[in-house]
């Protein structure tokens, strides 16, 4: 894993002064000259990899503005709603094409898709004389991987995306492809067509283990068919009465696949979110982050889409944004051991270290959500209190807890930004089983989901002593009865439950609403509800009275106003903007 980790942050230094100019194609005038670093196919390759990691606060690849805090997970947090640019994704209801962050997302991701492009002409033209024809119909797959990656979160954030490949980046006719030209569909076939490549000619185990390899192309293989099979993401033609059976046996083969490989669940639900199982059995593909003792470099490679999402006043530079909802709080509570999903949120509540009571928790919840009286991940001697809430008259007192380290091991980056070396999961196995669990409860296969589901479950039941054990008498989870899944309906409901659960705070949640059709429902309710929230005589969340999700429009985002009218008439905007 060095050597590729080394290779990708030197050669990603030579290129940070010109990858500004990377999607529109000027020619590089900084450190590396072009047509040296053009016939280099293996640098060239590595430069591609390199933009996994190309990300920043006002463009986080991981997308936690886009899943998180336009959900019911999450709310914004930091100093106020004026805090960024990112309020107007918690509200919905102002949400336009001028905002900032969606012009740098959709810059950047592009400046990636271009990386990928000029690699493939690279390899196209010297791979076979300079890396042989095995290696390069290898490089190839992984760079079509990599390109497919980027466009899927394209395509999950704006929709409307212009298909830029390789020809498009030989001929120079960047300027001349629209973003209609293709469907829904017709891109994600081409996305899916990348990712078939990287399956049918990668090995499932590579020897440099940040490379990506066939199971990570069958995960998203998967999940590319998963979000197929459900509609095209419109509230009127996503859900159930849309279901395409091919594509949900689709998600069911390639997951098949990672479930016969070597990866697998780690034993304890906390050991998934601390930096030494970074690349355990449970990852099945991560963007490697990594700190300067790590990878003997002046700097590391943090993950800098998360710099703003640590604690106040546990880290020098805690900005305290992503903060978890009340909401996904009171979805942790179980009755009898089981969730409790028709009264969740009908009566808010929260543990206090020491102080049990008769409302019991999931044991994920201690793993995911910081609150007052509680270890910061785990660490007595980092207790949090009430005034570890930057603002809590907007967001109140729960933090984040999966993206960042444990405390008691010091700070890489802390002046002026806070970061962390923290991987960033693309897939970990619990998510893909979800995905396979999916398929099978909608094919009617309930009693295999049935498995998959309380596996994750046992293991969540598993995960109180190492970590946890001061909120042991909290803590009370079984395992679903077999009458859970004696019909699809309550069958679908404990795999959706058992999904936000398993994957809170990982940017996820809004994708999932979207993807099952119930986004302005479940939203529309949430915002009644969360904007009453009171914690022990602190009211929040009030800014909710103004929020509203409107079907057929917010299921996607705006295309940026300045790729609209850069050149005027190339683009057409999303239903329901201007």
């Amino acid at each position: 894993m060095k050597k590729i980790y080394i290779a990708i942050l030197a050669f990603t230094c030579g290129f940070s002064l010109t990858s500004c100019n990377d999607f529109l194609d000027y020619k590089p005038t900084a450190v590396v000259d072009e047509d040296k670093a053009f016939s280099d196919p293996e640098a060239m390759t590595n430069s591609a990899y390199a933009m996994l990691g190309d990300c920043w606060y006002q463009y986080p690849f991981n997308l936690w503005p886009y899943g998180d805090i336009t959900s019911d997970d999450c709310l914004k947090g930091g100093s106020g709603v004026n805090d960024t640019d990112y309020h107007p994704f918690e509200v919905w209801n102002n949400l336009t094409s001028t905002i900032g962050p969606l012009d740098e997302l959709w810059y950047r991701l592009y400046a990636a898709v271009s990386r990928c492009n000029r690699a493939l002409a690279s390899l196209e033209q010297y791979g076979n004389s300079k890396l042989g024809e095995g290696t390069t119909k290898q490089r190839v797959a992984e760079v079509k991987f990599l390109r497919a990656h980027f466009y899927y979160k394209l395509i999950t954030v704006f929709r409307k995306v212009p298909w830029i490949d390789v020809e498009v980046f030989k001929n120079n006719r960047q300027e001349q492809t629209r973003n209609d030209a293709l469907t829904y569909e017709q891109l994600f076939d081409k996305i899916i067509t990348d990712f078939k490549t990287a399956y049918d000619v990668l090995p499932e185990i590579q020897a440099d283990g940040g490379r990506v390899n066939k199971i990570a192309a069958a995960s998203y293989l998967a999940k590319c068919y998963l979000q197929l099979a459900w509609g095209d993401g419109y509230e009127n033609t996503t859900g159930i009465a849309h279901i395409n059976r091919n594509y949900m046996q689709k998600v069911v083969d390639y997951t098949d696949v990672v479930s016969h490989s070597h990866y697998g669940y780690l034993e304890d639900y906390g050991d998934i979110f601390l930096p030494e199982y970074k690349n355990s059995k449970e990852s099945i593909f991560a963007v490697q982050c990594s700190d300067y003792k790590e990878d003997n470099t002046t700097f590391g490679r943090a993950n800098w889409s998360n710099t703003l999402n640590g604690c106040w006043g546990i880290w020098s530079c805690g900005w305290d944004f992503h903060k978890p909802s009340q909401n996904l709080v009171d979805a942790f509570k179980t009755k009898n051991g089981l969730p409790d999903f028709d009264d969740f949120d009908k009566t808010p509540a929260h543990p206090v270290n020491g102080h049990p009571t008769m409302q019991k928790w999931d044991p994920r919840l201690f793993h995911t959500v910081g609150m007052p009286t509680f270890p910061y991940k785990y660490e007595k001697g980092y207790t949090l209190t009430k005034s570890n809430s930057r603002n809590p008259s907007d967001y109140g007192y729960y933090t984040s807890l999966k993206e960042v380290p444990q405390r008691s091991k010091g700070e890489t980056y802390n002046s002026p930004w806070q970061a962390f070396a923290m991987n960033e999961y693309v897939f970990r196995y619990s998510d893909v089983m979800l995905m396979r669990a999916e398929a099978l409860i909608e094919l009617g296969r309930l009693a295999e989901a049935e498995t998959i589901i309380n596996t994750i479950r046992q293991r969540a039941a598993n995960s109180v002593s190492k970590h946890i054990s001061y909120a042991a008498d909290q803590c009370d989870i079984k395992l679903y009865p077999n009458s859970y899944f004696a019909d699809k309906e309550t069958a679908r409901k404990c795999l959706r439950w058992e999904r936000r659960l398993e994957m809170s705070m990982e940017h996820e949640r809004f994708f999932d609403l979207r993807r099952w059709g119930i986004a302005s429902a479940t939203l529309n309710r949430y915002f009644a509800n969360e904007v009453k929230d009171d914690y022990e005589g602190t009211k929040y969340a009030a800014y909710y009275k103004d929020a509203h999700f409107t079907p057929e429009k917010n299921e996607f985002f705006p295309v940026p106003y300045n790729q609209l009218y850069y050149i005027p008439g190339l683009y057409t905007q999303n239903k329901g903007y201007k």
